[in-house]
Formats: structure tokens, C-alpha cells, sequence
């Protein structure tokens, strides 16, 4: 049975579609590896994984975790009746008993003291209010991308991982992908010369959507769903459609696909330019918005992000012209070739570089013969363990999300925006600022 929670008020109070101004921030500190160790809470040096979020990505979580020897999924919870109890099914199926408690709040589970591991599969609003919750127990966090809904929300969660000792790993699978860490390792080690730039390219992003307010489904805690973001109408869909659900394209509950598939491709193409650690100083982006229909996010885009040392990051939706005619989602140009990497391939020019035999032992490049979505579960509960190299580290994560951001921002602005990493902030520009952040539907806060 789900554990009774207390229920926050509903609102009534419905709000035009809006488009999505608040948004994430950037992470500079240096890779940090806490030495915590497992087994506080666990026998046997057990790890036990709680999942927050019912959806698509728990089923995931579910199935990688129980492959790993000495993990075990403990716990679940998600707003929705229906999906709480599926999870647990699926959980128990793979356990061989019934041991997995249900919860219908996140606080509730995190607090449980058998619980070692929180995973954050819930939708983009809610990240940064679990995955805080989570360090603040002490708690180790896997978090699913985008690292946050704002700048904000994303330097408070970096300061709660820090502050508690506790270990995170952002869900941006591709960096233990045999494909992405091969063309990274081109791009960085000099084999296509200097790299002066790197291309991000996503998808196009839907438009349309039925506008007209609906019952949510029963089971639903549509108001807890909610949570922190303002007031918003259930549409059809938002909580369930064919494909991806809608509130992927509600900027209540998203920055869309700028933000769900930038915080894959652009992080990768921030790696292959050897930039993880440093913010660009200049950004300016197009794009396009639907005219109708519920959806409210950017359906077509492109951004550049200027470094001080004049590389560029571009990130642009697939159909633009500014397209480089290179088939990939990251594609690194040197003054001597090009690599170009997706989830299946990897191509070069020169074509024998994606063929070579690849160095052993590059603790940045453990996985370039095998890696795959699994390796990077692994890699994760290996650095719990024993303090290995992470292959998505909290600050790194932080920045890539911060570049879909300033994408976000740059097409609302119309504008180039100069940008100061270290102060994270615009500069001089009041009006781009109020962007990196969002007020929170009471009584939801991340203070305290």
C-alpha cells in the first residue's frame, strides 16, 4: 500500500501558456570524489536504492540496478496510484519477494534509513527539490538529466552534494557510450588537429498539442505533480502520450527538447572541446516556438557559445541550415578531419581514426571497447565504492545543463548575452538575470 502523505491545498487558479524564463546555472568547482563509503545502513555491504518517479526512466533505473551485484531496489515512489504499484510489481518481480515499500511522497522515502542511494527520475521541476533532499539525508544521487529546471536549482544542488559528502552522478549515459568516448577522445588528443568547434545537433522538437483543460486520470495527484511550478491546466497527454509525455513541452514543467536532448548531445560536444571545466563568455541563439496548440517550448533552435579563446559550441536542432552536413548528434571539426559520434556509430575523417586501436587504461576513457547505458550505472555505484573516476560528475553535468539554459535564454532574449561564469550571472543585463531563476509555488522552497 502507498504511504499516505500530506496533500498540499489545490490551486484554482489557471494561467495563460507561457514561455520558459527561468532557467539553470553553471558549475566551475574541480571534480570533487567524496570518500564516503557504503554500508552505514545496509547488511552485508549491501547498497539499497530508493527511485523517485514512476515513469519510463524508473523502468530503467529498475533494470540496471538489479543487474549489479550487491544492489538492491528497496523502495519507490511517484504521484500517480497506478504507476507506484507498477513499479513495485516490476521491482518485486526482480527481487523475488516483496520487500520494496511504495510511497506516494518523496520526502517519506528518502527519510527511510534504509535507503542508501536516491535516483531522481521525476520530471525536470521537481530535480533539484529531490536531489537536494536526498544529499541533505545523506543520501548518494543518481540524477536523470536535465541536471536542473534553472541556474538556481542547479547550484543549490551542487552545494547540498558538497556540503553532506555524498556522491552524484548525472544521468547523461552517453559519456559511458563506446561511441561518444571515442569521438571525445579524437577531439582531445589531437588526431583531427585543433578543434575550433564543436557541433551539438538534436532533434526537432514537436509542436501542436490540445490546449483544452481535461480531468486529470484518476490516481493522479495532479496538484502534487505540480508541486513547485505555477498553476498549470491538465491538457491531454501531459501526463501520458504516445511517445514522450507532454510535460516535456510545457514550460511550467521543462525547457523541451533543448534542454531534454542538450543535456546529452551538448555535454558531449562541451567534452569533445575539452571544456568541462570552463564556462563560455558569449551566447546568442534563434529560434521558433509553436503558434498553436498546448506546447509551448522552442520546436527549432540554434545557439553558439563563444569561449575566450574563440571556439565555439553550436547547438541547433537537426533541420536548420546551418547544419554542417556531417550525420551525427556530436560532431568535432579540426583543421585536420572531423569525428563524428551517435548512440550507434562513430565516423571519421580520416576514416582508419574510428577504427584504431585504442589506448588501455585512460581512466577518462575506461569504456571506449564496451561502454554502454549500463557501464554508466556501474561506473556510478564502482565510484561509491571505491572512488574511481566518475564518468558524470556533478559539476560537469551542471554545466552542460547551464549551456541548454543560456540557449533557452538567448532565443528569448533575441540578443547575444555576455555571460561570467564564475558569477554566474549575465553581465550587466538585469533583465537576462531574472531568467536564472524561478519563484516556487508555496510551500515548496529549497531553503531550509
Amino acid at each position: 500500500m502507498v504511504k499516505e502523505i500530506m496533500k498540499i491545498p489545490p490551486s484554482k487558479f489557471p494561467i495563460p501558456r507561457r514561455r520558459f524564463l527561468e532557467m539553470g546555472a553553471l558549475a566551475m568547482a574541480p571534480l570533487i570524489l567524496p570518500s564516503r563509503l557504503i554500508g552505514k545502513t545496509s547488511p552485508s555491504n549491501t547498497l539499497n536504492v530508493a527511485i523517485a518517479g514512476g515513469g519510463t526512466r524508473c523502468s530503467a533505473h529498475t533494470q540496471m540496478f538489479s543487474r549489479i551485484p550487491g544492489v538492491r531496489i528497496v523502495a519507490v515512489c511517484d504521484v500517480w496510484l497506478e504507476r507506484v504499484e507498477k513499479a513495485k510489481a516490476a521491482i518485486d518481480a526482480l527481487n523475488g519477494d516483496t520487500h520494496c515499500k511504495a510511497y506516494h511522497d518523496y520526502r517519506d522515502m528518502i527519510a527511510d534509513p534504509e535507503v542508501d542511494i536516491v535516483t531522481v527520475a521525476v520530471p525536470d521541476h521537481w530535480h533539484a527539490l529531490v536531489a537536494t533532499e536526498a544529499a541533505n539525508r545523506g543520501k548518494h544521487v543518481y540524477l536523470e538529466k536535465p541536471f536542473s529546471y534553472t541556474v538556481e536549482e542547479g547550484r543549490a544542488v551542487l552545494e547540498a552534494v558538497e556540503r553532506n559528502g555524498v556522491m552524484l552522478q548525472n544521468g547523461t549515459q552517453q559519456r559511458s557510450s563506446r561511441f561518444f568516448q571515442r569521438a571525445a577522445f579524437l577531439a582531445k588528443n589531437g588526431y583531427i588537429g585543433n578543434v575550433d568547434r564543436t557541433y551539438a545537433i538534436a532533434p526537432s522538437g514537436p509542436q501542436g498539442g490540445d490546449p483544452t483543460p481535461v480531468t486529470p486520470p484518476e490516481g493522479l495527484d495532479y496538484d502534487f505533480f505540480t508541486g513547485p511550478a505555477a498553476p498549470t491546466p491538465y491538457v491531454e497527454g501531459l501526463g501520458d502520450r504516445k511517445g514522450t509525455p507532454g510535460w516535456y513541452f510545457l514550460s511550467a514543467f521543462s525547457g523541451g527538447w533543448v534542454t531534454a536532448w542538450g543535456s546529452h548531445h551538448l555535454d558531449c560536444a562541451q567534452w569533445a572541446l575539452d571544456k568541462d571545466r570552463e564556462a563560455p563568455v558569449k551566447v546568442e541563439g534563434t529560434g521558433k516556438y509553436p503558434k498553436e496548440g498546448a506546447w509551448d517550448t522552442a520546436w527549432e533552435w540554434y545557439s553558439e557559445s563563444t569561449y575566450a579563446d574563440g571556439k565555439k559550441l553550436i547547438y541547433l536542432s537537426q533541420d536548420r541550415p546551418e547544419h554542417p552536413g556531417i550525420s551525427g548528434n556530436l560532431v568535432a571539426v579540426g583543421d585536420k578531419g572531423w569525428v563524428a559520434a551517435t548512440r550507434r556509430s562513430i565516423v571519421s575523417n580520416p576514416a582508419h581514426l574510428a577504427e584504431m586501436v585504442w589506448p588501455k587504461n585512460d581512466p577518462e576513457f575506461q569504456l571506449m571497447d564496451r561502454g554502454s547505458d549500463f557501464d554508466h550505472f556501474v561506473n556510478f555505484i564502482d565510484a561509491i565504492r571505491g572512488g574511481v573516476r566518475q564518468n558524470a560528475p556533478g559539476p560537469i553535468g551542471h554545466l552542460s545543463t547551464t549551456l541548454c539554459h543560456l540557449t533557452n535564454i538567448a532565443i528569448e532574449a533575441q540578443r547575444p548575452l555576455q555571460w561570467d561564469g564564475q558569477a554566474e550571472r549575465f553581465v550587466n543585463d538585469t533583465q537576462a538575470n531574472r531568467f536564472l531563476r524561478r519563484p516556487m509555488r508555496s510551500p515548496w522552497s529549497l531553503k531550509g
